[in-house]
């Protein structure tokens, strides 16, 4: 099980992150290994084969291409600014997905589509900028309503939030754990070379999904 999940964190190293990422949106490259953490997680839970899955705010796509790697029914990814979904384009002939990959320009907080009951997959803004606090509360309103399994990443100690958050929109975390986000040096506000942020990951049913 390890070596399959190594694999597909080999697989998407070819991902480009941001080449202009913008501080309001939070944008920052999700690590491959992380991402490969997620897809496998969810793969083993049966929600990515022969499900669609959405990638809610897909950045430069990370998310949708790691679960294109395995065999879902369509990916398709949501995202607001154009430039990144340019690099996703790109990312996904690197990646050579075989599955159908859709890229959507978008707000995945006000979703300009309207899907079937989806795998939800999401590494959205933690809502550290001034003005944007709670950011991830509006992605996972989105996941609520569409979705019949979401995984997200959150900052640290986020289980209280979280689990309130399932609960009072008729879901339940299944799965929780912690992961770490190393993030580069790109906008002005960062005085180290590279940040370890601490995070976790968490697998909510939702509507009695199991």
């Amino acid at each position: 099980m390890t070596e399959t999940r190594r694999r597909l964190a080999q697989e998407l190293g070819v991902v480009a992150g941001f080449d202009d990422p913008v501080a309001a949106l939070e944008q920052y490259h999700t690590p491959p290994d992380l991402a490969a953490t997620i897809v496998h997680v969810a793969d083993l839970q049966g929600d990515i084969e022969d499900e669609l899955v959405l990638d809610l705010g897909c950045g430069t796509g990370m998310l949708a291409l790691g679960a294109a790697l395995r065999s879902p029914t369509r990916a398709v990814g949501v995202e607001l600014d154009a430039g990144a979904l340019g690099t996703a384009r790109e990312n996904r002939r690197r990646v050579g997905a075989r599955a159908a990959v859709d890229w959507v320009q978008g707000d995945a907080t006000r979703l300009p589509l309207d899907p079937p009951p989806c795998t939800v997959l999401m590494n959205p803004p933690f809502g550290a900028q001034d003005g944007n606090e709670h950011a991830d509360r509006a992605f996972l309103e989105t996941a609520a309503a569409v979705s019949r399994v979401s995984y997200s990443v959150h900052n640290a100690d986020s289980e209280s939030f979280v689990g309130s958050f399932a609960a009072d929109n008729g879901g339940e975390v299944t799965h929780a754990f912690r992961a770490e986000l190393e993030l580069p040096r790109q906008f002005d506000h960062h005085e180290a070379a590279s940040e370890i942020v601490d995070a976790e990951v968490f697998r909510i049913a939702w509507g009695g999904a199991g």
